[in-house]
C-alpha cells in the first residue's frame, strides 16, 4: 500500500528554519514526482515545491523561491524540503503528494497529484 508520511513541522519565529520529511512506504520516491503543497485556513491548497522523478528537476513557486530548497534522498525513500528564512505568510498545513503522471514540474494543480499525506502543522510567529 503506498503511503506517505509528513514530519517535521512545529513552531518557530519568524527569520527561523524547520525541515519538513515526507517519508514513502509501498513505492519508491525516485519513480513518482512529488510535491509539497499547503493550506492555510479559509485559503486553498497551492503548490510549494516539486522534485521530477527520474531527473530531480525542481520547481519552486515564487513565494518561496530562495528560501526553501527540495531534495531527495533514495536510500531513505525520503524528500525533505528545507525552510529557511521563515514568514508569518509560511504559516499553514503542509502537505507532500506523489504522483506517476508524465506531468510538468511547475503543474502544481492538486488534481494531477494522486497519493497525499495527512500533513504537518508549521506555525511562524512574528
Amino acid at each position: 500500500q503506498l503511503q506517505l508520511l509528513e514530519s517535521g513541522g512545529g513552531l518557530v519565529q519568524a527569520g527561523g528554519s524547520l525541515r519538513l520529511s515526507c517519508a514513502a512506504s509501498g513505492f519508491t520516491l525516485d519513480s513518482y514526482t512529488i510535491g509539497w503543497f499547503r493550506q492555510a485556513p479559509g485559503k486553498e491548497r497551492e503548490g510549494v515545491s516539486s522534485i521530477r522523478k527520474n531527473d530531480g528537476n525542481t520547481y519552486y513557486s515564487d513565494s518561496v523561491k530562495g528560501r526553501f530548497t527540495i531534495s531527495r534522498d533514495s536510500a531513505e525513500n525520503t524528500v525533505y524540503l528545507q525552510m529557511n528564512n521563515l514568514k508569518p505568510e509560511d504559516t499553514a498545513a503542509y502537505y507532500c503528494a506523489a504522483t506517476n503522471r508524465a506531468i510538468n514540474v511547475a503543474a502544481m494543480r492538486v488534481g494531477k497529484y494522486d497519493y497525499w499525506g495527512k500533513g504537518t502543522q508549521v506555525t511562524v510567529s512574528s
